[in-house]
This record gives C-alpha cells, sequence and structure tokens, in this order.
C-alpha cells in the first residue's frame, strides 16, 4: 500500500503586525523626538544622551557614572564615551572621589551649566513639539503610561 505524503504545513495566520508593535511604535515615537530635538537644539553638537547626561550631572551633587546610569537609562560604556566626550569639551570635569579613589566624581563646569540654562527652553519647546496636538488628559496619560512601562516612581 502507497504511503500518501504528509500534508505541507499550514501557514499560520499573518496576525503578527510589526509596525503595530509596542517596540516598534515607541522607537519610531523615540526617533521622532530626537529628530526634534536635533532640529530645535542651537547647539549642533550636542545630542540628546549628552544633554540628559548634563541634566543629570547638574542634579545629583557628587555624581557618579552609576548614578549617571541609573538617572539617565545609558548603559555604562555608553555613558562612559559621552562623559569623555562631555569633558573634552570642556562641560563637565572627571575627579577622584574623596574617600574611595576608584570612583570617578563629574561635576558641570561653568560651560557646562551655562549651555545647561540655555537649553532648557528649547529642550521644554522639543517636549511640546513630541506631544504634537495631544490634549492635556493624553499627555497626563501617555507620561503616566511611559512610567509604568519603564518601572519608574
Amino acid at each position: 500500500m502507497p504511503r500518501t505524503p504528509p500534508a505541507p504545513p499550514r501557514e499560520p495566520p499573518n496576525d503578527y503586525a510589526v509596525t503595530e508593535q509596542v517596540g516598534h511604535l515607541l522607537r519610531r515615537a523615540y526617533q521622532r523626538h530626537v529628530a526634534l530635538f536635533q532640529a530645535e537644539i542651537p547647539d549642533s553638537q550636542l545630542t540628546a544622551a549628552q544633554f540628559v547626561t548634563l541634566c543629570a550631572v547638574r542634579d545629583i551633587a557628587g555624581c557618579s557614572l552609576n548614578d549617571l546610569v541609573k538617572r539617565t537609562a545609558i548603559d555604562q560604556a555608553t555613558v562612559r564615551g559621552v562623559v569623555e566626550r562631555l569633558a573634552a569639551r570642556g562641560l563637565l570635569t572627571v575627579s577622584a572621589h574623596q574617600r574611595d579613589g576608584r570612583k570617578r566624581e563629574l561635576a558641570l563646569t561653568d560651560a557646562g551649566a551655562e549651555l545647561v540654562a540655555a537649553t532648557v527652553p528649547f529642550a521644554q519647546r522639543v517636549t511640546e513639539r513630541t506631544f504634537g496636538d495631544f490634549n492635556p488628559a493624553e499627555r497626563l496619560a501617555l507620561v503616566y503610561l511611559l512610567q509604568r512601562m519603564a518601572d519608574m516612581p
């Protein structure tokens, strides 16, 4: 008795649309935000990651690299490069921690503090442009949901 070949596997239904997935949409929204940042910020050498780093150093007295990683959500290797570039531009200083010489302590220079102060109004406009025509309830909901998703307090 001849054997009948098995039926070819059926194609699963194509109900996975990558462009509708949360990761894809978050990436697209972030790319739009970064493009707005680069277009709006007057200092063409300042990246969004560098600005976030400068703000974190401004906000945390005795800021360490570990503090930066926690505050900015930028990985350790990347944040080191960001810090090196900012230090090379004279926007922050890196020194040995007073009690633990293995740790590095970061501080804004006067030029770094001035750049942050001058950039904040532009960054606020970037935030407004990122929200676009969202109404106040949508803005609040978006920030709330992103904070929950990022597991932030």
